[in-house]
């Protein structure tokens, strides 16, 4: 498969300098992929995808253009390149682009170290909604659970392949499975509801269907009787399950495109205090049996792990290799594409400091607050990053649990947050985000 995707790449890059490019790259993405849904203990939705796609973008001069087509018949190629060329011409001159120089280029990796693909069999369909059915029915299980919204799972493998007219040429197989519920407990206007899932590149690692069902179905019932506290300053603990979107508002307020239009909360930050001094957040996308893990980005550029925050301190943007010209500075390997996209900056295996302290421990610690369990909608000022979202979860009094909440509204400034951040332990070292729970100061809650 990597054979032909090479050639296919090649082929696209020949036709681009034939057509009047003086230079181009290429990216092809070759997979298939099925996913069902379960219902009432029967198939209620299947689908079943498979194809091959091709990205090519070409510049002439300080202009390009991109273009993309799922045709790989050499005289569709042919077009496509002709075509791409003729927008780059129209297209406005841009300074930074450019691909990179071939002495900076990636030109060796174990791809097999990396552990992106599980070469074990393809589950069948039968398997994969066997899976689902005992979601489902594990869901069912727990007397609470008045209904089952969905049981679904997934299989899917690609195979990625990038070609630079410079010289660079590599690719990598990836593969996922997933299973996931949804389940509702309660009736009428008491209806409660929660999830419980699992994704991983090895079906040996994923958590089983019975687990799945059950922990879905137990998150469900909890939520019933929710109470709304009162309007406050109170503590809130961000529980391990969206924690990690916090320090997602602070990537994506180091993201190189963000800083170099100005339009980023912590565009004068670099050098400067973030996080509290004990705390640090590493990329590595060199992790095995990780999704986001890769040997080169999307411009063919050597990926290594770095440190964003250090200590506390932020010591650098995301960047790919435009924006990095933009600043004035080298790009972080840090490209991503599709097959209808320029590259762009985006972040690959992160790792947050994590606490000593248990997650019980923290709820211990914080006495009387909020524990946030799932969030809804966002309201994220980038210039400024005042923060407002609406939150469910449960209220905590002396240390323990009292009731579920739902439908009030947390705020506060992300600057003020994430220098009062203190982690817990319990961060699922799998994930391509490793942010563990984290108890913050003084937000405000809307509540009654």
């Amino acid at each position: 498969m990597k054979n032909t995707l090479e050639a296919l790449a090649q082929s696209a890059l020949a036709a681009a300098l034939k057509a009047g490019a003086d230079s181009a790259d290429v990216i092809t993405l070759e997979g298939r992929s099925v996913s069902l849904d379960i219902r009432q203990g029967k198939l209620e939705q299947a689908e079943r995808a498979e194809g091959t796609d091709l990205g090519l973008r070409v510049m002439v001069g300080q202009r390009q253009a991109m273009v993309s087509s799922s045709d790989i018949r050499p005289e569709a190629i042919a077009q496509v390149a002709e075509r791409a060329v003729a927008m780059a011409h129209e297209a406005p001159e841009d300074p930074y682009i450019g691909l990179a120089a071939h002495e900076e280029l990636a030109t060796s990796w174990d791809i097999s170290a990396f552990e992106l693909y599980d070469d074990t069999p393809e589950p069948s369909p039968e398997a994969l909604q066997e899976d689902a059915r005992r979601a489902e029915a594990a869901a069912l299980a727990n007397p609470g659970v008045s209904q089952v919204q969905s049981a679904s799972a997934s299989y899917s493998q690609t195979t990625v392949q990038l070609a630079t007219s410079t010289g660079f040429s590599g690719g990598y197989q990836r593969s996922s499975r997933s299973l996931s519920c949804v389940a509702i407990a309660g009736t009428g206007l008491g209806m409660e509801r929660d999830y419980d899932g699992d994704g991983r590149i090895f079906q040996a690692d994923l958590r089983s269907a019975d687990e799945i069902g059950a922990l879905a179905a137990a998150r469900a019932v909890e939520r019933l009787n929710p109470k709304k506290p009162k309007t406050g300053s109170y503590p809130i603990l961000f529980d391990e399950r969206i924690s990690s979107t916090l320090v997602g508002h602070l990537l994506a307020a180091v993201n190189g495109s963000m800083v170099a239009r100005g339009s980023s909360w912590l565009r004068d930050a670099l050098g400067e205090e973030v996080l509290p001094k004990h705390l640090s957040i590493v990329e590595d996308p060199h992790r095995p049996r990780t999704s986001a893990s890769r040997p080169f980005d999307a411009e063919g550029l050597p990926t290594a792990p770095r440190h964003i925050v250090r200590d506390g301190v932020l010591e650098g943007w995301t960047l790919d290799l435009a924006n990095a010209r933009k600043l004035g500075m080298k790009s972080t390997a840090n490209a991503a594409r599709g097959t209808g996209s320029a590259p762009s900056p985006s972040v690959w295996n992160i790792a947050l400091t994590q606490g000593t302290q248990t997650h019980a421990e923290l709820l211990r610690d914080m006495g009387t607050g909020f524990l946030v369990t799932s969030l809804i909608g966002s309201t994220i000022n980038p210039n400024t990053g005042d923060y407002s979202r609406g939150a469910s979860g449960f209220w905590v009094e002396n240390g323990e649990i009292t009731h579920a909440v739902n439908e009030v509204t947390i705020a506060g400034n992300l600057r003020d947050m994430l220098r009062t951040i203190v982690p817990a332990n319990d961060a699922r070292t799998h994930l391509s985000r490793v942010v563990p729970s984290l108890l913050l100061e003084g937000l405000t809650l809307a509540g009654s």
